[in-house]
């Protein structure tokens, strides 16, 4: 079985890429994040076509996560049960389902903006929710994963240069110990191998040759519970899928399973 997460930056900017992708690479189940559409806008019927069910959490804007799959789309909780409102509404950032073997969340963890500004203390609030909401599918029998971009990097390895992100979100002992908590549940980082380098960088800003440089980050993570890592094979970042024009800014994080 093959599980990925994928934070498309806009799904229908993205659609061929995604179709062709999801065509060469045979995967199972992909988690996507930032769709950047509304429920009605999302390619289902596209993805269809290819053998996909589609499950959205989605209302336009910049937000969005999806979970698409050709092994099942069952008991779908859409959002993060308990989470926090940001301006007076809850964001379009979680969305779980049992697919075929497995239960999987797509989640995109919110940005955080800076650290004094009130998107952090709501990011914090998110992951205390998100805790909340897959402890028990942590703790249980089911192989079980929470996959997504979580706009965190786990530590300084995962950072090009940790001195640039001094004082800034994304590495802030706050959100790393959030990340800790996580794993307290039964959770542990399945961490990807990279196809190129020593690091396996998930995200690389546009901007200022970023990729081509290597300056990245690992924020795209697969945080999973024992019968999930126990199952897996292998797992690596795509990072092909960041070359070319049209490109989302971070790659997909595929993990085989033995399931």
């Amino acid at each position: 079985m093959r599980i990925a997460t994928w934070n498309v930056n806009s799904i229908t900017a993205r659609l061929p890429r995604l179709l062709a992708w999801l065509e060469k690479t045979g995967t199972d189940v992909l988690c996507v994040q930032e769709t950047k559409c509304t429920a009605e806008q999302f390619p289902a019927e596209a993805l269809r076509e290819l053998g996909y069910e589609s499950a959205v959490n989605a209302t336009g804007r910049w937000n969005g996560v999806a979970l698409i799959s050709r092994v099942g789309l069952a008991d779908v909780t859409t959002g993060l049960p308990g989470g926090p409102d940001y301006d007076g509404a809850q964001e379009p950032r979680a969305i779980a389902a049992t697919c075929g073997p497995a239960r999987v969340w797509s989640v995109y963890v919110p940005n955080g903006r800076e650290v004094d500004h009130a998107h952090y203390a709501y990011k914090l609030a998110w992951f205390d929710a998100l805790k909340a909401a897959v402890a028990e599918d942590a703790a249980g029998s089911l192989p079980f994963a929470v996959l997504g971009d979580y706009n965190v990097a786990p530590t300084d390895d995962d950072v090009w240069d940790p001195a640039l992100f001094e004082g800034a979100t994304h590495v802030t002992p706050a959100e790393r110990g959030a990340l800790a908590a996580l794993r307290e549940t039964g959770l542990t980082d399945v961490v990807p191998r990279p196809l190129k380098y020593d690091r396996p960088y998930t995200y690389w800003d546009y901007r200022q040759l970023a990729f081509p440089k290597n300056n990245g980050m690992r924020i795209d993570l697969v945080y999973a519970n024992e019968p999930f890592t126990k199952a897996v094979s292998d797992s690596y970042v795509d990072r092909e899928e960041r070359k070319g024009k049209g490109a989302s800014d971070h790659a997909p994080v595929v993990v085989d399973l033995d399931l």
